[in-house]
């Protein structure tokens, strides 16, 4: 069971944003992952619970940052309910994506898990439903991803093998890479594995 820290930053400026402590483990079911975020001043900021089903697919979201808080899973493409922090209002929202995505490292192997892509040139296209800070509002999002390299690497815990995957943003060209080992992020724009207490669990 992995088990760690990363430090969210501003991927254009590297204003530091949060550190997110987390852990995760593939099951019989698919694969969870559930972590707490806190500012840099080390105050609670946030909070992340995801359970994927064997298929990759989102059977279980739930999110809280800045007193919002969401709660989704796939049906009919992605449903999802967002509560207010006054818990008075709740809106409901579905779209026919394919998963969610947000600042979490959480989401980058959600989408890898769904997509299980092979070495090569060939891109391929997924809409997500991206829940942006701090208020969690919902945006819909086109990308493609392509898994560009894959490297073994020899470590003193045995072979790691790390995939690197270029993303594209659909609506504006932008590209950047990600780096994954098993259900760990290496580096990301915008995210630093900061501290691993054990190796990252391999997918089946």
């Amino acid at each position: 069971m992995p088990r760690g820290r990363y430090s969210l930053h501003d991927p254009h400026d590297h204003t530091p944003l949060a550190e997110e402590h987390f852990h995760c483990a593939p099951g019989p079911s698919g694969w969870r992952y559930v972590s707490q975020l806190t500012t840099t001043s080390g105050d609670h900021r946030g909070s992340v619970d995801l359970a994927l089903d064997e298929l990759g697919r989102p059977i279980r979201l739930e999110l809280h940052a800045a007193g919002w808080q969401v709660r989704g899973a796939a049906l009919d493409g992605v449903t999802w309910v967002r509560t207010d922090p006054t818990g008075a209002h709740a809106t409901e929202g579905n779209v026919r994506a394919h998963a969610f995505t947000g600042t979490s490292p959480a989401f980058l192997i959600a989408t890898t898990r769904l997509l299980r892509l092979t070495p090569s040139a060939t891109a391929t296209r997924v809409r997500l439903v991206a829940f942006t800070d701090p208020v969690l509002a919902p945006r819909t999002v086109d990308q493609s991803w392509a898994l560009v390299k894959r490297e073994t690497h020899a470590t003193d815990n045995g072979p790691l093998t790390v995939d690197e995957y270029q993303v594209t943003a659909l609506d504006t060209g932008g590209q950047h890479a990600v780096h994954v080992a098993g259900d760990v992020v290496l580096a990301a724009p915008g995210i630093e594995l900061e501290d691993l207490e054990s190796a990252p669990s391999t997918f089946t």
